[in-house]
């Protein structure tokens, strides 16, 4: 690693700082490093399950929609793989999340400014730069800009903080080591796609054969991700500006309006668990039927063996109660800015709710000059919209912070597409007066 000043440091190698280092590698006047404590890049290995796929097009990769001629896309990683020919037999609107996890890890060895092994424990700005201060390594590093993509933490639910570990196991964390269930009353928690990935395997046995399975949601049923072409539009450069410029409490309802946008179950997922379960009876007739829970919201947990969950059945408002030996999490993340940042935190900006604010360009808004910029990705998932913790525009975002790094158009952002006209400027003067002229005077004012 040079000893130089770096144009910019990226803090956390996952699939979001990967593609920023991606499309960077395009750029070798630039000066660049990214650092992560781990010892190598993974994505998630906890969670890939057998016969998980992704809820995206693998086109949707680090870098395709912003540079499409990138060596780093998924296309060129099939070629380089040999696998080209056979994936384009195989015909699949999707691919595993393990390949994926397997193109990410291609990307990563090759590119040049990673280093792992480097876990950053403190920063700081000082006469115009960031300092990186590091556990293992004596000198620190210094970066006019920073790119933040630390991922997420695992969300405890507040009735199962006091449990322990072994009681509770989060859905990030479950295929870290060997299990078995076997005997076990199961219950899962949490009703989106990782939860029914989790059912699938409890059925299929990954780990034994559990005693009982019960599977609970909030949700007032198990519903399917809307993967519709217009539902698909909230994943488009063009809503994404319109909904940064919305009143933060609006951009809020939008994102509770949108929960089935982006965090519902794939149809192919539900409808392989229905059909499984259809069949269980003849597979497994010794065992009990798993028991499916939706509406039901997880009040209290009481120690013990086994344990006994509180519940609220919000469909005929009355309280249950259910036993468990082994809850598994499939309760979502918690966004949070890295802890090494915390002697800058003073200068952060925060909405209402505490989440940091953030521009157009996804720098965080702060008490620093500026052309010095802090870049955050997976932070903006009420400043820029549902799309921002998906895949989906990883390779988009990466480009505006990249233009914004540069001073320059240097990747195209903008877009031109199917005509929905999200805001009311984007429909025109025109249509605007014509609409006054129809309605009643008292009622202009209100346009």
């Amino acid at each position: 690693m040079s000893k130089d000043i770096l144009d910019l440091a990226g803090i956390g190698i996952g699939p979001f700082n990967l593609s920023v280092a991606a499309l960077l590698d395009r750029h070798p006047d630039l000066n660049v490093g990214f650092f992560d404590s781990k010892p190598a890049f993974d994505w998630h290995p906890g969670m890939q399950l057998p016969g998980a796929r992704l809820q995206t097009s693998c086109l949707k990769d680090l870098v395709t929609s912003a540079d499409p001629c990138n060596p780093w896309s998924f296309l060129n990683y099939l070629v380089q793989k040999r696998r080209i020919y056979p994936f384009l037999s195989a015909d699949m609107a999707t691919i595993s999340r393990r390949e994926f996890a397997d193109y990410l890890g291609w990307v990563a060895s090759h590119l040049p400014n990673l280093y792992f092994r480097h876990e950053v424990q403190s920063v700081t700005f000082e006469d115009g730069l960031f300092q990186l201060f590091f556990r293992h390594r004596p000198e620190p590093v210094y970066s006019r800009n920073l790119c933040i993509g630390t991922g997420i933490r695992a969300h405890i639910p507040k009735a199962c903080q006091a449990l322990p570990e072994n009681k509770r196991i989060h859905c990030i964390n479950l295929r870290n080591r060997d299990r078995d269930f076997t005997g076990q009353h199961v219950a899962i928690i949490g009703g989106g796609q990782s939860g029914a990935e989790v059912m699938l395997g409890l059925l299929d046995g990954l780990w034994g054969k559990p005693a009982s399975i019960r599977w609970l949601s909030r949700r007032s049923n198990f519903e399917p991700l809307d993967e519709t072409p217009f539902t698909n539009l909230y994943f488009t450069p063009g809503y994404v500006n319109t909904f940064h410029n919305l009143p933060e409490q609006r951009r809020r309802e939008l994102v509770h309006d949108q929960k089935l946008a982006s965090d519902g179950i794939s149809p192919d997922t539900l409808q392989a668990l229905y059909q499984r379960l259809y069949e269980y009876p003849f597979e497994e007739p010794q065992r009990p039927m798993p028991d499916l829970l939706p509406g039901r919201t997880l009040h209290a947990v009481s120690e013990g063996s086994p344990m006994t969950l509180l519940t609220h059945n919000s469909l005929d408002d009355q309280f249950e109660e259910f036993q468990a030996e082994q809850l598994i999490l499939c309760t979502g993340f918690d966004q949070e800015l890295a802890s090494c940042l915390a002697p800058l935190e003073q200068k952060l900006h925060r909405d209402t709710k505490g989440h940091p604010r953030m521009k157009h360009s996804f720098n965080l808004n702060w008490d620093g000059p500026d052309n010095r910029a802090i870049y955050a990705v997976n932070q903006g998932r009420f400043s820029h919209g549902v799309a921002d913790s998906q895949l989906s525009l990883m390779s988009w975002r990466s480009a505006i912070i990249v233009n914004h790094l540069l001073g320059e158009a240097h990747y195209p952002v903008e877009e031109q597409g199917i005509p929905v006209q999200w805001s009311s400027q984007a429909v025109g003067s025109r249509v605007q007066e014509e609409a006054k002229g129809k309605i009643l005077p008292h009622a202009i004012e209100s346009i």
